[in-house]
């Protein structure tokens, strides 16, 4: 299949373009500046310009392309960049897809699970309604910006992900350092629930996405059972065989992340019915796993 993809330079999507080309799959990976390959069309999110001529003969189309959440303090600049790169993006690509004469099957959207907002210890699937917040407000505009799409008739999935455990990229790349060093520990109280996903079962869940043809809509992409903060730092200790006994305060999260912080600190117990019940497998379903997996 020729398959169009944008954010393919961020953790997840240069993930799943290797596992794309790796079972022969041809990518156009859209990209912000002049063409420099072969493999590559122009698209300018803000102007909503998309090279119709790159996804041409796309029979699916991933969106993942956005501002990084915690890359910078939430100063009110950078909370616009955060909403225009997701929303302006979304409807860039959603606009260009349902124009073509011959549109792709199937638009693999991002979201997040910070649409749920703080759940505390209450367990949500995808039937929970948005919560409140900057965030969640983010992301109730985010899908909805791939209406051009779903009009079109083009089958639309929202790939909601969670904290991805990785080694060179999001929340873990900040992580493992420090626990190497021996300086880990929970953040806050540790209480508050984790909803987490190795990258390599959020790149075969993203692949699911697109093979499924009964799935659109909103789908959770965490690993099948949250844990708090507390567990999770306690097996980084185990794993890296280091100590996770310095708890870090909430005062200084705030003081060095800002309004960031608070999503930090915040709990979301999601879960992934919707994967689970399409049969999806994964791979590395604990904790353990997805950090061993990582390393």
């Amino acid at each position: 299949m020729r398959i169009a993809v944008t954010g393919s330079t961020g953790l997840i999507g240069q993930a799943l373009v290797r596992s794309l080309r790796a079972d022969g799959h041809e990518v156009v990976r859209f990209v912000r500046r002049a063409p420099a390959a072969a493999d590559e069309a122009r698209w300018d999110p803000a102007r909503g310009e998309v090279d119709a001529a790159g996804l041409a003969g796309c029979g699916a189309v991933v969106h993942l392309a956005g501002a990084g959440v915690g890359d910078h303090r939430w100063t009110d600049a950078y909370k616009r960049e955060i909403r225009d790169s997701r929303v302006l993006g979304t409807t860039a690509i959603a606009r260009a897809a349902a124009a073509l004469d011959q549109p792709p099957a199937v638009l693999v959207s991002g979201s997040a699970i910070g649409y749920y907002g703080d759940t505390g210890a209450r367990s949500v699937d995808e039937d929970a309604p948005a919560g409140q917040g900057f965030l969640p407000s983010v992301c109730v505009e985010w899908e909805a910006a791939a209406a051009p799409a779903r009009e079109a008739g083009i089958r639309t999935a929202f790939a909601r992900t969670g904290l991805v455990v990785a080694r060179d990229g999001g929340a873990w790349a900040r992580l493992f350092p420090i626990f190497r060093a021996g300086v880990g520990g929970r953040l806050g109280s540790g209480r508050q629930f984790w909803s987490y996903i190795s990258l390599r079962d959020e790149v075969a869940a993203l692949r699911h996405l697109l093979d499924t043809p009964a799935l659109s809509g909103p789908v959770n992409l965490t690993a099948p059972e949250p844990l708090t903060n507390s567990q999770v730092t306690a097996a980084m200790g185990r794993v890296l065989r280091r100590p996770a006994v310095l708890p870090v305060p909430a005062v200084a999260l705030r003081a060095v992340l800002g309004e960031f912080a608070e999503d930090v600190l915040g709990s979301q117990r999601v879960r992934p019915a919707r994967l689970l019940e399409s049969g999806f497998v994964f791979r590395d379903p604990g904790i353990e796993q997805a950090i061993r997996a990582a390393l």
